[in-house]
């Protein structure tokens, strides 16, 4: 028993570490300086090429899955299961094809998510990401027909108001970040497309949970499979699409050259291993993720996020004060506490959407026995669970 509590302990902490290493890593590429592949030194501005990266990162769990499969064979069996001649093929065919839809959700959410990091520091970045369970919330009513009840919409407000206050924080402190050329404008648009990355996350979770759930995939060979798919997406199409478009004008975030990319890699060591630490723990975040996330509870999820943001926040702060200017972020003297309160009701509010807390004389879905929940007193009887997580970790 104490060896098993010790493996979920050491798989949290390895979740908690490499999900604050894949914010970190990214952020770090961005604000890289380096040479490309005329000679000329710019920042490492790839964020179609990093969402191929992150492709690279989910498709390792195949390996994962392959193994996992061979841990449950048994020794005297030369197949994990019996093949059945007649129905074994066909349900092949019907798994890989629904892959392609949210595949396409993740290329499209990273890419966004990408794209909004180059304009505002890590810290915000993954503050706003708690937006996600707005979107969330709505789109099961709507797709899934889940039931909320006054104590999740509540919270969905209340993160409303801490999206706020962080997004205000952001834009008005705007000298914090490590890339001073950025402009209100660029901040703010920055901020829109993370907004937008997280509804088509939502969208993603939605997808998977209408055409995969049913299958009973393993979540693992899930995000292995939306990975091989994403490295065939962005290697054959989207790559050479943006590789085409012209750098400047409206369409100047669609450009992307994958070739100064790997230029600027080869050039500059720290990206090169900035980007080798990125496709790493994108997938060791998904093992370790995936491992634990059944012994989970919404308490436990909750906690993990809300360290997760806190050690991004606090080792980014390190890195600049102690380690070099150059990367990192400072904290705002003027607006920086309002980051902080914005943080604060980010959390309220996912504590109140998980209904890890109950508010009295709200109706909200009854606290299974001897949970360990906060319940400041509900009584009211018949939930059916909400969206409240996804497949993927990362």
């Amino acid at each position: 028993m104490a060896s098993i509590k010790l493996y979920t302990v050491v798989l949290v902490v390895g979740m908690l570490i490499t999900g604050s290493f894949n914010t970190l890593t990214k952020k770090a590429q961005n604000d890289s300086v380096a040479e490309g592949k005329y000679g000329e030194r710019h920042k490492f501005n790839h964020p179609w090429f990093q969402t191929l990266l992150m492709f690279y990162g989910e498709a390792l769990c195949l390996f994962v899955y392959e193994w996992q499969k061979r841990r449950k064979k048994r020794p005297d069996e030369n197949t994990l299961i019996q093949e059945d001649e007649e129905g074994d093929a066909e349900p092949d065919r019907v798994l890989t094809g629904i892959f392609v839809l949210p595949t396409c959700c993740d290329l499209i959410g990273t890419t966004l998510s990408g794209i909004g990091l180059l304009y505002v520091p890590a810290s915000v970045w993954q503050m706003l990401r708690g937006a996600i369970i707005i979107f969330a919330g709505i789109l099961s009513v709507v797709f899934l027909k889940r039931r909320l009840f006054p104590t999740h919409w509540i919270g969905m407000a209340v993160v409303m108001v801490g999206l706020a206050m962080v997004g205000l924080s952001s834009i008005l402190g705007q000298g914090s970040s490590t890339s001073s050329d950025v402009t209100h404008g660029e901040m703010l648009l920055g901020i829109i497309l993370i907004l937008l990355a997280q509804l088509v996350s939502a969208s993603q979770m939605v997808v998977e949970e209408i055409f995969i759930k049913k299958h009973n995939v393993p979540p693992v060979q899930v995000v292995g499979m939306e990975g091989c798919f994403g490295v065939l997406f962005m290697s054959l199409l989207v790559l050479p699409i943006c590789y085409v478009v012209p750098a400047g004008g409206k369409l100047a975030s669609l450009h992307d050259d994958a070739i100064d990319a790997m230029a600027q890699m080869y050039n500059d060591v720290p990206i090169l291993i900035f980007g080798l630490m990125y496709l790493l723990s994108i997938a060791f975040y998904n093992f370790f993720g995936l491992s634990v996330t059944k012994s989970l509870t919404a308490v436990h999820r909750t906690l993990i996020d809300a360290c997760r943001t806190i050690l991004v926040w606090i080792i980014d702060l390190f890195i600049h004060y102690v380690i070099t200017s150059k990367y990192g972020e400072n904290f705002d003297m003027t607006y920086g506490f309002l980051q902080l309160g914005g943080f604060a009701m980010l959390l309220l509010g996912t504590l109140l959407y998980n209904e890890v807390i109950y508010i009295a004389c709200i109706a909200s879905p009854r606290p299974p026995p001897g949970s360990g929940y906060t319940e400041i007193s509900a009584d009211f009887e018949g939930s059916q669970p909400v969206l409240d997580g996804s497949l993927r970790f990362g």
